[in-house]
């Protein structure tokens, strides 16, 4: 009788993990269809034409700095990718390469990328093309990643109080990842 009853739970368990499941896979989707808008001045981070979106992450993370004695040097970003704006569903991280893996383990290496700063108190936005895929799964056809509506992330203003000092300056972005077209 208590085996039933273990049995039951577990599959209702299993259905909810599904479910969620089935949900972050059909946000992520219904995110990916809509390219972003690119500010006047901007229009040099378009996709190349014939391009679609893939899919779209919504990043909250740090980008990190070093100060070497007179100017602070990028390390890189770290950040988590989430689903949708709301930041539900944790799909992946982002790190230096600059790198994007999902939680199931398809990665992205972008390279080259061309700039553009709609706003000046955050960093820059940013088109790269894809240098390396790894993996079956969403990034397989990647060719274009796009870093828009940025805040924050810029390396500080005043000196470094020692060689060496390691900064982690708060930021958020959506990264769009575009594949060739049907």
């Amino acid at each position: 009788m208590r085996s039933i009853a273990i049995n039951k739970v577990n599959k209702l368990v299993m259905a909810a993990i599904m479910t969620v499941a089935a949900a972050l896979v059909i946000t992520a989707q219904e995110n990916s269809p809509r390219v972003p808008e690119i500010p006047a001045g901007c229009e040099n981070l378009q996709a190349d034409a014939g391009s679609e979106v893939a899919v779209r992450f919504f990043a909250v993370g740090v980008q990190v700095y070093w100060w070497n004695g007179s100017t602070w040097g990028f390390v890189g970003p770290m950040a988590t990718l989430y689903a949708d704006e709301s930041l539900n569903g944790k799909v992946g991280t982002h790190y230096g390469g600059p790198t994007w893996k999902t939680n199931s383990g398809s990665l992205v290496i972008g390279k080259n990328p061309v700039r553009c700063t709609p706003d000046p108190e955050s960093i820059p936005w940013l088109l790269l093309e894809v240098d390396e895929v790894d993996g079956e799964g969403i990034f397989r056809d990647v060719t274009y990643i796009q870093r828009v509506n940025t805040q924050g992330g810029k390396a500080p203003s005043t000196p470094g109080t020692y060689d060496g000092e390691r900064v982690e300056v708060p930021y958020t972005a959506v990264y769009v990842f575009y594949r060739p077209g049907n």
